[in-house]
C-alpha cells in the first residue's frame, strides 16, 4: 500500500555513510536533497520509486536522484549500506581525473539506471562487496576520511556503468528515447559525437530524421536539448568554485573560455 505523506530529509554535511538491518522499513515514503547509493547487502523486498515497484535481493544496488520519492516494503529482514552525498560532493574533487567524475554524473543523469536495480555479474558483484566493506570502515568520521569515500565512489561508478541498463536498451531498441538520452548524456563531452550526422549514424537513422524525431517525442529540439543540458553541468561546476573556466572548456570539449561564457549567459530554450 502506498503511504500517501511525503516527508523531505535534509543533508547538510557534503557525504554521510550508514549501516543498518531491520524488518520493517523505518522512514516513511520521502524525497531528499541529496543522492544516494544503496547497497542491499542481504535481504529482500519491494522497492517503491515514484510509485514503481522493484523487488530487490541481495546484492543489489540503487542510485537515487534527489527528487525520488521512495520506501522499502521489507519481506526478508534486510541490511542497508547508504552511501548519502550532495550535489556539491561530486564536484568537490577537482584533482581528481575528469573521467570518474563524468562515470558518476551520467549515472546520476540516466533515468533508466536510477530507476531500476543495478544487477552485477559475479565478479563486479565481488569487487562491489568488498568496495561497501571499506567504505563501511570510514563510516566513522566520513568527514576526515572524505578523500577515501571519495576513491571508493568513483570505483563504484565505473563498475556501474559498465553494468547500466542504458547499454541493454540501446542495443535493443535504438530509436527508443531512452537510449538517445543515454547516448546525449554519455557523450556531452565530446561535441563531435552529438553532431545530427554522428548520432543518426549510431542509430541506424538518417540525420534528416533523428531531429524531427527527438522533438516529436521530447517536445524539445535535439539541439536545444544538449545546450540545456551541457549549461546545467557547466553551472554545477562553477557552482562548486573548484573549476576554472579553462578547465571547464577542455572537459567539454569546447574551443575556450569564452565559449563557456557565452553557455552559460545563454537562456535555456
Amino acid at each position: 500500500m502506498y503511504i500517501s505523506a511525503m516527508k523531505r530529509y535534509r543533508q547538510f554535511h557534503p557525504v554521510l555513510i550508514s549501516d543498518f538491518e531491520a524488518d520493517r522499513w523505518p522512514h516513511p515514503v520521502h524525497n531528499h536533497n541529496h543522492f544516494e547509493l544503496i547497497y542491499i547487502k542481504k535481504g529482500s523486498g519491494e522497492h517503491h520509486i515514484n510509485k514503481e515497484i522493484i523487488f530487490y535481493r541481495a546484492g543489489n544496488i540503487f542510485l537515487l536522484g534527489p527528487e525520488e520519492e521512495h520506501y522499502f516494503e521489507i519481506t526478508e529482514r534486510t541490511r542497508f549500506i547508504y552511501l548519502k552525498f550532495t550535489d556539491l560532493y561530486l564536484h568537490s574533487h577537482e584533482k581528481e581525473t575528469h573521467q570518474w567524475s563524468q562515470d558518476l554524473e551520467y549515472l546520476i543523469r540516466s533515468h533508466e539506471d536510477r530507476l531500476s536495480a543495478f544487477v552485477l555479474g559475479p565478479r563486479d558483484q565481488q569487487i562491489i562487496d568488498y568496495i561497501f566493506g571499506i567504505i563501511i570502515t570510514l563510516r566513522t568520521d566520513s568527514r576526515i576520511d572524505e578523500r577515501l569515500v571519495w576513491l571508493q565512489v568513483i570505483s563504484i561508478a565505473a563498475i556501474l556503468k559498465r553494468n547500466r541498463t542504458g547499454i541493454i536498451l540501446a542495443r535493443r531498441n535504438g530509436q527508443d528515447m531512452e537510449a538517445v538520452f543515454a547516448y546525449i548524456h554519455e557523450n556531452i563531452y565530446t561535441p563531435e559525437n552529438l553532431k545530427a550526422k554522428v548520432m543518426a549514424a549510431n542509430f541506424h537513422a538518417s540525420p534528416e530524421y533523428i531531429g524531427p524525431y527527438f522533438k516529436r517525442n521530447a517536445g524539445i529540439t535535439l539541439r536545444n536539448y544538449i545546450m540545456n543540458y551541457r549549461r546545467t553541468l557547466i553551472l554545477k561546476r562553477i557552482e562548486s568554485g573548484h573549476y576554472s573556466l579553462k578547465q571547464i572548456a577542455s572537459e567539454f570539449g569546447l574551443a575556450d573560455e569564452s565559449h563557456v561564457s557565452k553557455i552559460i549567459k545563454r537562456v535555456p530554450g
